[in-house]
């Protein structure tokens, strides 16, 4: 039966794989590069260089293809990531079926972690139910960017003894400050932190975590949150995306 490896990549550093990471790309009869268009050249290019990096299986090859842009014209964002899982779990299975034999093993090397805020496992698990083509899966964990935000900021996620919430931007309103001191932000594309103005919250960003573009900010929400949006748009303009995430919290280490 052929079997999928969903292996965790880093966050953008080549130097984020782990040992497991990099025997399970070097088990693939096929490693499946996506592209996303020219103004994400890059997230292939990284992609690319891990496996010229790690892969000494002189039978993997890869195969590129390229991810299909979501659609959001007149459908709510539910329909639209739906809609937009659903274009993949057909090029999944294209790929599964003319790309390995009934017995190969195929890897797709997957931004991150591939258990947090990432969708691969549930395309994965579509394609399944779709029942057009046999095959079993592993997950392999990687360095999440959320980590990597941490680490640079030299930071601890949590307070002592207090939770934390992972969100998005458009759940942000609800929960920060009045649910919990300490909340992560990731797929905030309206940057909803502009719209706090809690004068005790400190903010920790970061985008293009890992990568030779990193760039971190941290602070007082209120003096800070300017020159991030100034500093986010610059190099959105700059490279023609982005990709950042964020730490919002509130109080002190035993401040009960």
């Amino acid at each position: 039966m052929r079997h999928i490896l969903i292996v965790g990549i880093g966050s953008g550093n080549p130097e984020h794989m782990t040992m497991q990471a990099i025997n399970a790309l070097n088990r693939a009869d096929v490693l499946f590069i996506a592209t996303k268009g020219a103004n994400k050249v890059e997230l292939a290019d990284i992609r690319r260089e891990i496996v010229e990096r790690y892969v000494t299986n002189p039978r993997t090859r890869t195969v590129e293809y390229a991810v299909p842009v979501r659609d959001t014209a007149d459908r709510t964002y539910g329909e639209s990531v739906d809609d937009w899982h659903a274009a993949i779990t057909g090029i999944y299975g294209q790929l599964f079926s003319g790309e390995l034999a009934d017995d190969g093993t195929g890897a797709f090397l997957v931004w991150g972690d591939p258990m947090l805020y990432d969708s691969t496992i549930r395309i994965i698990e579509r394609v399944k139910d779709a029942g057009e083509v046999a095959f079993d899966y592993s997950v392999i964990p990687g360095i999440t960017s959320l980590q990597a935000l941490c680490a640079s900021h030299r930071i601890p996620l949590n307070l002592v003894g207090k939770p934390v919430e992972i969100t998005t931007g458009r759940r942000l309103a609800g929960t920060f400050p009045q649910h919990n001191e300490t909340v992560a932000v990731m797929l905030d594309g309206v940057q909803a932190f502009s719209r706090i103005d809690d004068p005790e919250a400190m903010i920790y960003w970061g985008a293009y975590l890992g990568t030779v573009d990193e760039i971190v900010i941290s602070g007082n929400l209120l003096e800070k949150k300017q020159q991030i949006l100034e500093t986010r748009a610059r190099a959105r303009e700059k490279h023609g995306w982005i990709m950042d995430i964020y730490l919002l919290r509130k109080g002190e280490d035993f401040d009960d």
